[in-house]
Parts: structure tokens; C-alpha cells; sequence
């Protein structure tokens, strides 16, 4: 499997991840329900959305044959969903809304989901399936747990450390990424369709 791995594929699969995932634009969140007494443990967050990344990577392909749809039809449409997010990452808007839950536990919702673990992220998992090998994206995947769990415990001082400034210009960066990204999956994949119904 380590033949397999491959530092390029593995750093783009990060970087698309991260972006998408946008566990730093989650600082004010995570703040916020911290100032309101929710609890959240960083560790069990981070293995939670772990477990999840994994199970859905392996699971979520059977539930596509399951269907009878293929990788590349579920790219274009992540494609669609991660140009969506990239779209609201750029230009403040909200498109997806998400229920805010009651309970002091907060680690679980919406914590892990939707904010790490959420329908943007594991469709992108799956999206990417088409561009990357598999080891190269379950790394990439433990390595943006890393930094999901290293947020999470030390918010208060990313917080203070960067700034609002710099937390915002990170969110345009990674939108526009995520945003070249989603036109890449997409032109990608459409070809390879197209040129099956020839």
C-alpha cells in the first residue's frame, strides 16, 4: 500500500480536505458554544469524525452500487456541492442552514456534524476518490484530524494568535481553492460521462 503513496496526491487531498473541512472558520463557533457552556473534547471529536471519514470512504461506495451510480457521477455532483460551499466561503452568504441542537454535550452536534464531518466534507471524500489513490487520502484524511483536534483544544489561543483578520483571509483563500477544485472534478468527470455515451 505505501507503494502507493505519493507526497503530491497526499498534500492535494490535505489541502482540499482542510479547505473544506474550514476547522479554523469554525473558531468562532466552537467560542461560542464553549461561552455558552457546551462541553466539547477535542480528542473524541477528532476520532469521532475520524471514524466517520473512514467508515463513509469504504461504506459510502457500496451505497453508490447499492444505486447503481458511478464514482464519476457522484464527483459532478460533489463537484456541484463543494462549489456551493466554495460559494458561500467567498461571498458571506449562507445557503446550507443547520439546526442548532440543545443538550450540554456539544462534541458530537454540531460539532462533528456538521462542522467537520458534514455533507460538504464526505461527499468531497468520495468526490476525490476519482483523482487520488486511497492511501494518500486516508492520510490525508488523519492528518486533518490532527489539526481538527489541535484547534479544537488550543481555540482560545489560534483565536488571540491570529486575529479575526487573518481567520477571515484564510476562509476566502481556501473558498477559492475549493472553488477551483469544484470546476476541476466537475470538467473532469463530464468528459469521462460524455465520452461513455458516445
Amino acid at each position: 500500500m505505501m507503494n502507493l503513496f505519493d507526497w503530491q496526491q497526499f498534500f492535494s487531498a490535505f489541502v482540499v480536505l482542510f479547505a473544506i473541512i474550514d476547522i479554523t472558520g469554525s473558531i468562532p463557533v466552537i467560542l461560542a458554544l464553549k461561552k455558552k457552556g457546551r462541553k466539547i473534547s477535542p480528542l473524541r471529536a477528532a476520532l469521532i469524525s475520524l471514524v466517520m471519514f473512514v467508515v463513509f470512504f469504504f461504506i459510502g461506495d457500496a451505497l453508490l452500487q447499492l444505486f447503481h451510480v458511478d464514482i464519476s457521477s457522484f464527483a459532478v455532483a460533489g463537484s456541484l456541492i463543494i462549489f456551493i460551499v466554495a460559494l458561500e466561503m467567498i461571498l458571506d452568504i449562507e445557503i446550507f442552514r443547520y439546526n442548532d441542537e440543545s443538550g450540554k454535550d456539544a462534541t458530537f452536534v454540531p460539532v462533528v456534524f456538521p462542522l467537520v464531518a458534514g455533507a460538504g466534507a464526505l461527499t468531497t471524500l468520495l468526490s476525490i476518490r476519482s483523482q487520488y489513490d486511497t492511501v494518500n487520502i486516508l492520510l490525508a484524511v488523519a492528518a486533518n484530524m490532527i489539526i481538527v483536534y489541535l484547534v479544537i483544544r488550543l481555540a482560545k489561543q489560534l483565536e488571540r494568535l491570529l486575529g479575526p483578520g487573518v481567520i477571515y483571509m484564510l476562509q476566502k483563500f481556501f473558498g477559492i481553492i475549493l472553488l477551483a477544485v469544484s470546476v476541476k472534478l466537475f470538467t473532469t468527470n463530464i468528459t469521462f460521462l460524455v465520452e461513455q455515451i458516445k
